[in-house]
């Protein structure tokens, strides 16, 4: 009986517990399915980068733990703790779920307050270091504004200056424009004060001559009363005359005669093709580039003028020789030479030169005779008057001189051309004297009057050079972009004609005896020969430098030029 009872009080407790544990596990599986829901709903709330829930309901943990603990389960609850703790501590690593079920693992709010103070750590490093390039931006933009602010007040001071000049520059501008008429007109009264002048200077010469050509026959009859010889009476007379007109002013000669007259007695060599030259004969001037080359007046001598500061005589080959020799040498100028010339006898030669001079050099002595000094500026060039008393030369002082050798001063100063005077040329067996200037006009002159009786107008660049043909009858013309012009003396408005020889600068050009053919020193290492009639044109290579001068010979068979390699070339 006892023992019935004992196995239904036993029957008895453990349907009690077993109703018991049923409803523990029913509630356990409630609240299992509340968290799980709950872990759902979540985890569709939670952004997808989310990867832990900051917040977790702590009374499941805690519920868990002590139904465990009251039921007596201490294996289950170790092994609860052990499962629990245990995908936290690898959720610490980033193992999120568990391989196959894809349920997640909830930690503690000690762990989400770790994460968060690791986080918080990381933002107030970050926010220290922002703090730090912040200072740094904020030193580098106080010293970018102050640079900005300097550079600004530097810019506006500029401005203001730049303004200021301006408005200096219109002033002057309208000031120098309203001197223009002023200047015009008092050009023009000092060109016709300087043509009264010579008038009366040659007034004045004519009275002086009549009255010493007077005194002189006075004197000439009291002789012949004293019965001298005629010809001792005469070559006194003429010895005093020349004594007592050394230091006088010389007269300019009047040609009676036409200038055909003259070129009948010079044998013009036979039209022959420019491209029939060929060179013949290569001298070794100079070391330094030559500037100018001139032939003796009746003699096969060629002088030549350099960098070097001097000027040399070279006699040419002849009967076939190949070889010229230096005759003569001279030095005495400061600066570069710029050109020569003979005079008319050939025993004297004029040099120009950058130290503003003009000197005459007495061959037969070797030495210098005579220096003329007038000019404020270097002087590119001289020529003689055929009667061998003129001299005129030419300067970047914008001016033209005319020399008397016998009185030995400037007679006349010719200005007209507003840029530097390039070249000068006196027409053979005439008082004409042609210029030509960096203003691009050829101007040609009455050297007795001083007046300019005609100007060229045509050339689009700086003139360097012109000449007249030895008939006077053509003007040879060339520029710094290679134009050559002819011109026809007796028209001045319009060029016969033009050659392009460009695009570097023509430098030199000289006539044939002929004036059937026209020689050209080019900058591009070239000499160029033009049938002036058709203007067909012939090249001549045989230099490394530009060609600065050319010249032709007395009959007109070879063509002599001078290079800035300091070689002299001859073409037969």
């Amino acid at each position: 009986m006892s023992a019935r009872r004992k196995e239904r009080a036993e029957g008895e407790i453990l349907s009690e517990e077993e109703d018991r544990r049923s409803v523990e596990d029913e509630d356990f599986e409630e609240v299992m399915k509340e968290v799980a829901s709950s872990t759902a709903a979540r985890k569709k709330t939670a952004p997808s980068k989310q990867n832990i829930i900051p917040h977790i309901p702590e009374v499941v943990d805690d519920f868990l733990r002590n139904f465990l603990r009251r039921a007596g389960l201490t294996r289950t609850l170790n092994s609860f703790e052990a499962e629990w703790y245990g995908p936290a501590q690898k959720l610490l690593t980033g193992s999120l779920t568990m391989a196959g079920t894809g349920v997640f693992f909830i930690p503690d709010a000690l762990t989400h307050r770790q994460l968060l103070l690791s986080e918080l750590e990381t933002v107030h490093r970050e926010t220290d270091q922002l703090r730090q390039e912040v200072l740094v931006s904020g030193d580098s933009l106080v010293r970018m504004q102050r640079e900005r602010d300097f550079h600004w007040l530097q810019y506006r001071r500029v401005a203001e200056n730049k303004n200021r000049l301006i408005e200096d520059f219109k002033q002057l501008k309208k000031h120098l424009q309203s001197y223009e008429p002023a200047l015009r007109q008092l050009d023009d009264k000092y060109q016709a004060a300087l043509r009264q002048k010579m008038l009366i200077s040659l007034q004045k010469d004519r009275i002086q001559n009549t009255t010493e050509e007077r005194l002189n026959q006075e004197k000439v009859s009291k002789e012949r009363s004293t019965k001298r010889s005629n010809s001792g009476d005469k070559s006194s007379s003429k010895s005093s005359i020349r004594h007592t007109g050394h230091q006088e002013d010389t007269d300019f000669p009047v040609y009676s005669c036409p200038l055909s007259s003259h070129l009948a007695q010079v044998n013009f060599e036979k039209l022959k093709s420019p491209s029939s030259f060929s060179l013949s004969c290569t001298i070794r001037a100079h070391e330094l580039p030559i500037s100018c080359i001139d032939l003796h007046p009746q003699q096969q001598i060629l002088a030549s003028a350099s960098d070097d500061c001097s000027w040399r005589l070279w006699a040419l080959p002849a009967n076939g020789e190949k070889v010229a020799q230096m005759v003569l040498t001279g030095e005495g100028h400061s600066d570069w030479l710029s050109g020569c010339s003979f005079h008319p006898d050939g025993v004297k030669l004029a040099t120009t030169s950058g130290d503003t001079t003009v000197r005459l050099w007495d061959l037969s002595h070797g030495c210098c005779v005579l220096t003329l000094s007038g000019h404020s500026q270097p002087t590119w060039g001289c020529s003689f008057h055929s009667c061998g008393h003129f001299l005129a030369s030419c300067s970047a002082d914008k001016t033209a001189k005319l020399w008397d050798l016998n009185s030995q001063r400037c007679r006349l100063t010719l200005r007209r051309h507003t840029a530097s005077v390039n070249s000068v040329c006196f027409l053979s067996f005439s008082n004409l004297l042609l210029t030509c200037s960096a203003d691009r006009t050829l101007a040609m002159w009455d050297a007795r009057l001083g007046v300019c009786t005609a100007t060229f107008h045509g050339h689009q660049h700086p003139c360097n050079h012109t000449t007249f043909s030895l008939a006077g009858n053509a003007i040879a013309s060339c520029d710094s972009r290679g134009i050559i012009k002819l011109w026809d003396i007796r028209k001045p408005a319009l060029a016969a004609a033009t050659v392009d020889t460009g695009p570097l600068a023509a430098n030199q050009v000289a006539f044939s005896p002929s004036g059937k053919m026209l020689a050209v020193a080019s900058s591009d290492a070239v000499v160029r020969v033009v049938e002036v009639d058709s203007c067909m044109v012939s090249c001549l290579s045989g230099y490394s430098d530009a060609v600065q001068s050319v010249s032709f010979d007395h009959k007109g068979e070879s063509v002599m030029s001078a290079g800035s390699d300091g070689v002299i070339n001859i073409w037969s």
